[in-house]
């Protein structure tokens, strides 16, 4: 088994509308190539500590990673919710601030989805686009119960709290195929059942919460993705396929008219113990890698 190895961070900031935006660079941006461009890595709601592990496998060129508006050290000033607009933008403010001409991009869950929408907008940004497992309801034929279940956790986090809300969540998240048109009659989980706290300690700032609304009423332009020179993958993983946003990647991929890449393990099948999640990240990188080359 190779370890990841570590490198030297430089933490950097860009300035956006609502929110001071915070991203990281490990190695010399000026080492990037047109065959080895700079490989960012981001995710949404989760913040840059997701990828520390993965980018520890990938010390041939340098690595972005930045928390999302809302998350870690990239607050919000302007409360309310993030729109995965907001968040393509975001992350085309940090591409320019780079210095960069182009960028390999890996996203993950939301930000599989923002980076969808960034190369809709403004594809010259991005050579290849790993999208993986983005939450893209609007593709998948139980759209109706799966909006109506985001609106539901939204509105238990907001009289409940995160405990009740989170239950909900991850028991959504890890259903497997189509919800049933009665999903949301059945009995809620216990928040105990995950580990998580029934009481509710008053704070209303989650990131997670501030997108669950905004995400499942993204329609994707499809017809300028097709016509973008940016090398689109779509992934999912080996065990989650079956999930909301596996099934997500295989019918954006198929609307594309392209393959979906399969990936090792899960949704989180890039973590090696952060936010208590384990997945298969050396053979997960391997993967990414051998994606990315084939470009």
């Amino acid at each position: 088994m190779t370890e990841p190895t570590t490198r030297e961070t430089a933490t950097r900031s860009v300035e956006a509308p609502g929110a001071t935006i915070h991203y990281d660079v490990r190695g010399d941006l000026s080492e990037a190539t047109a065959e080895t461009p700079v490989l960012m890595l981001v995710g949404s709601p989760m913040d840059a500590s997701g990828f520390t592990t993965l980018a520890g496998y990938f010390t041939d060129r340098p690595v972005v990673t930045y928390d999302p508006r809302g998350a870690g050290r990239s607050l919000r000033t302007d409360g309310g919710e993030s729109t995965p607009q907001e968040h393509a933008e975001d992350l085309r403010r940090v591409i320019e601030a780079l210095g960069v001409d182009r960028v390999d991009l890996f996203g993950s869950s939301g930000g599989a989805l923002n980076s969808l929408v960034l190369v809709s907008r403004t594809p010259e940004r991005v050579r290849t686009l790993v999208a993986h497992e983005p939450p893209v309801v609007d593709v998948l034929p139980d759209r109706e119960q799966l909006t109506a279940v985001c609106e539901d956790i939204y509105d238990t986090y907001h009289r409940s709290g995160m405990g009740p809300a989170m239950a909900k969540f991850i028991a959504f998240v890890q259903y497997s195929g189509p919800l049933p048109a009665d999903y949301l009659d059945r009995p809620a989980p216990a928040p105990e059942q995950f580990g998580l706290p029934a009481e509710d300690d008053g704070s209303r700032d989650d990131a997670l919460m501030q997108n669950i609304r905004t995400n499942p009423t993204v329609a994707l332009d499809f017809d300028a993705l097709a016509a973008a020179p940016t090398r689109i993958v779509l992934a999912a993983g080996r065990e989650s396929a079956t999930e909301m946003p596996g099934r997500a990647a295989i019918a954006v991929a198929e609307r594309l008219g392209t393959e979906p890449a399969m990936f090792p393990s899960h949704h989180a099948g890039f973590m090696s113990g952060e936010f208590g999640m384990e997945g298969e990240p050396e053979a997960f990188a391997a993967k990414l890698r051998e994606v990315l080359s084939a470009g």
